[in-house]
């Protein structure tokens, strides 16, 4: 299924072009769920379809969030946009999810499955086998700040930023330095990435998942 998307996302690339460009000092917003926008988000389904909506939030009733429901279902939702990281390097989001998938192996095939799930790609343009993506992940197997590649192929590399049943339940915020992770995990500079995606899929595990995501943006600071 990841190798699907990853071919279907790269043909897009071919046919679309949109670059987004930050302002000076300003940030870069790209889901803009708090005011209620799914703007240029394009559903693409493999699997069932995972239920992606704008709600409330269940504990803050002012406060819109993207709620996503995954019931033996695995679809996405993606932007293709260009993001000058020298400009804006550092991604922020967060997520809360209510419960974890049991007795899944992350690292096979049959468990490529992630309660929550947001990934960058780099687009190979014609040359389709260089796309690469980096998925930022929270796991029901692997423990925080563990990394490994993808069961389908090995253009892509899972990254554990939360991991563990602890912070279930709650609101979490992240930062990352997109640059220096990509550097990391896929071994060379890149100044542009060419797409954004986030998944809460369950095809695999069987299971159901109920995950809310909230604004995603670039910056230039952490």
């Amino acid at each position: 299924m990841y190798k699907i998307f990853l071919t279907t996302l790269t043909v897009i690339f071919l046919t679309v072009s949109c670059i987004a460009i930050a302002a000076d000092n300003q940030d870069l917003y790209i889901g803009n769920f708090s005011k209620g926008k799914l703007d240029n988000w394009e559903v693409k389904e493999f699997s069932g379809k995972t239920d992606y909506k704008i709600v409330n939030d269940r504990k803050d009733s002012k406060k819109r969030v993207l709620k996503a429901i995954s019931n033996s279902t695995a679809s996405g939702l993606f932007m293709e946009k260009r993001i000058d990281l020298q400009k804006t390097p550092y991604l922020h989001w967060s997520w809360r999810t209510e419960k974890l998938y049991s007795n899944l192996d992350e690292s096979k095939k049959q468990g490529d499955d992630f309660v929550a799930r947001i990934y960058l790609i780099i687009d190979g343009g014609l040359f389709f086998w260089k796309t690469r993506a980096l998925n930022y992940v929270w796991s029901s197997s692997f423990t925080q700040g563990e990394a490994w590649p993808n069961p389908f192929t090995a253009n892509a590399t899972m990254f554990a930023v939360e991991s563990g049943t602890k912070n279930l339940g709650k609101w979490l915020h992240y930062s990352r330095n997109v640059r220096e992770d990509l550097k990391k995990f896929v071994g060379k500079e890149v100044r542009y990435i060419d797409g954004i995606a986030l998944m809460t899929d369950s095809d695999n595990a069987g299971q159901q998942a109920t995950t809310y995501y909230g604004d995603i943006y670039f910056s230039p600071n952490p």
